[in-house]
């Protein structure tokens, strides 16, 4: 045992193997340094990339590029939602629009005249007038003032404080310095709107990286927009210092209603004469002082006529003369038969411009005052404007004619009526629904459909082209202040084997004498409501369409049907007696 023992202590131990240990190449050491770097970078660009692609930019918008202002008197227009491409100026403290602006977006009763650098405003009874440069102006003749220039000429340009539009304009505005800006309302009432949960940022487009352009508080509301197209997680919106762009939907409340109170303001009211009977009118073609004394012939058979419109008066040159033919028995005489006598002013003189008269104030003015002077002088009731061909370009000319002479009608009591074509596109440009606000009476002149230059033959006054022309004004005028006027003339056509078209003008009688002359016989036509005749003599073709008692009675029966103010004839003396009796039918 004991030598067992001895024997296991002298038995050598095995010794475990030892691991040897690399070592690194000293050349590899750059090459994992480089890698880690390539990593570590790889990362960092990765991670820049994410946070750049997902985080909110912070970038601010810059404000005179986002409202396009390229001078410091220049400021930005905001009326309502839209940012005008428009700019106004601010200069000593005060917003002054362009001209062309404020009838464009604000108040179309404002008429700038260029040529004589004044600014116009009528009211009922006053004209209002503004000289270039002044801080004061008149209302009537009497002077009054503020503490601003208001109104000032840049050249061709001319621009108003807003200040003074806004005494004679139902809206409010608010504005801002730095970027220039001012918001202007004009519709008011129930508002969608939403409320800043938190402070937001309101973006020009939507998306976390479009540039801010400002940033609203908590509980600030702002007024929602629509948007063409919908925009998920964002909301268009008008804040309340002007900006128009978009927050995100987290950071909103849901929509509710908010009302924009309308301010006092009080429209001034453009009083009319109303008859309180049927209006029957016929114009009486006056082209030389004896044709006066032809008054008791032409009005001997006539029935039921309250109104006779002699055409006494034209003008005469551009500084806004006249020309007469007025003749004070001749009203004495008509008012002893129980008519009114409304006499008649065109525009017909050859060489004379509508245009140039009209658009200077100088020359309008004298053309209302010498009117005005012949209606006193000659004892009128009424004075009918029958201005045609007027121009696109003279359209606002004309409509301020009409204002200014309506408001010396008004304070005199003098019956204002104003004759029209039937309403089209090319004729927008007499404004029809002003001269419903200033005149007592708007006459339609129901024919003409087909007319002298025309190049085919056709109706003078087809039942659907008067109807039309009545539905149409209707749009625009009231009812009773609504006139038609009916034709008691009708167009004899021929048209050549070539296709030329030419066409003479006949009373009722003159055109029966055709039909017996020629030995035809006329046709009730459904479509005209007007009897039809048409028939061949040497190579040529010759067609009429009929005004007589039936299709003066359609006529009048539209008349009725539409509630009008009344009817009116052109012209006295084409007419046959039997006439009257059809019209007398239809008059109250």
């Amino acid at each position: 045992m004991m030598r067992e023992e001895q024997r296991e202590k002298r038995r050598p131990k095995k010794r475990r193997p030892r691991r040897r240990r690399r070592r690194l190449n000293p050349k590899a050491i750059p090459v994992l340094i480089a890698l880690f770097l390539i990593v570590l970078i790889a990362g960092i660009l990765v991670g820049r990339m994410l946070y750049e692609k997902y985080s909110p930019s912070k970038e601010q918008a810059d404000l005179n590029a986002y409202f396009d202002l390229t001078d410091t008197e220049e400021m930005a227009i905001i009326m309502n939602d839209t940012i005008l491409d428009e700019k106004a100026l601010y200069i000593d403290d005060t917003v002054y629009l362009d001209v062309e602006t404020v009838y464009d977006y604000l108040n179309t009763r404002f008429y700038w005249d260029s040529t004589e650098n004044l600014y116009l405003y009528a009211l009922p009874t006053e004209l209002v007038s503004v000289d270039a440069g002044e801080s004061s102006y008149t209302v009537a003749k009497a002077s009054e003032s503020e503490d601003y220039v208001i109104l000032r000429v840049d050249g061709s340009n001319a621009y108003v404080a807003l200040d003074f539009v806004q005494k004679y304009t139902n809206f409010t505005y608010e504005y801002w310095e730095e970027p220039n800006h001012v918001h202007i309302i004009t519709e008011f009432g129930s508002r969608d709107v939403v409320t800043a949960q938190k402070n937001a940022v309101v973006r020009y487009q939507a998306g976390i990286k479009s540039p801010i352009l400002t940033t609203v508080e908590k509980s600030t509301t702002v007024y929602v927009l629509d948007e063409p197209e919908e925009i998920e997680e964002w909301t268009r919106v008008l804040t309340k210092d002007g900006y128009i762009g978009y927050i995100r939907d987290k950071n909103l409340s849901s929509v509710t209603q908010k009302t924009i109170e309308e301010p006092e303001f009080e429209e001034p009211e453009y009083t009319s004469i109303s008859k309180d009977y049927t209006i029957n009118l016929a114009w009486h073609q006056v082209t030389n002082m004896d044709a006066n004394d032809t008054l008791l012939t032409r009005i001997a058979d006539a029935k039921g006529l309250t109104t006779i419109s002699p055409t006494w008066f034209s003008i005469a040159d551009t500084d806004g003369n006249i020309s007469s033919l007025a003749s004070q028995s001749y009203v004495t005489y008509a008012h002893q038969q129980g008519l009114e006598v409304w006499a008649l002013v065109d525009n017909f003189t050859d060489g004379v411009s509508t245009y140039e008269t009209l658009s200077k104030t100088s020359s309008r003015q004298r053309l209302v005052n010498q009117l005005i002077a012949a209606a006193i002088q000659y004892g009128l009731d009424g004075i009918n404007v029958d201005f045609e061909s007027i121009t696109e370009e003279c359209g606002r000319a004309y409509t301020q004619f009409i204002r200014e002479l309506s408001i010396m009608c008004r304070i005199n009591g003098i019956v204002l009526s104003v004759d029209n074509y039937v309403p089209t596109e090319y004729t927008e440009h007499y404004d029809r629904a002003e001269q419903g606000v200033f005149v007592d009476y708007v006459i339609i002149m129901g024919y003409d459909e087909h007319y002298s230059g025309s190049e085919e033959a056709g109706s003078v006054a087809s039942y659907d082209f008067v109807e039309q022309g009545i539905q149409n004004t209707l749009e625009e005028v009231p009812a009773e202040k609504v006139i038609n006027a009916i034709p008691f003339y009708t167009r004899f056509w021929r048209t050549d084997e070539d296709g030329n078209v030419t066409s003479e003008a006949l009373g009722m009688d003159a055109a029966d004498q055709k039909l017996i002359n020629n030995e035809v016989t006329a046709i009730w036509d459904e479509v005209t409501h007007q009897y039809y005749v048409e028939f061949e003599y040497e190579n040529a073709i010759y067609q009429m369409w009929m005004e007589e008692e039936e299709s003066i009675e359609e006529k009048m029966k539209l008349i009725k049907e539409y509630e009008l103010a009344g009817v009116a004839e052109w012209r006295l003396g084409l007419e046959r007696s039997t006439i009257w009796d059809v019209i007398l039918k239809y008059l109250n």
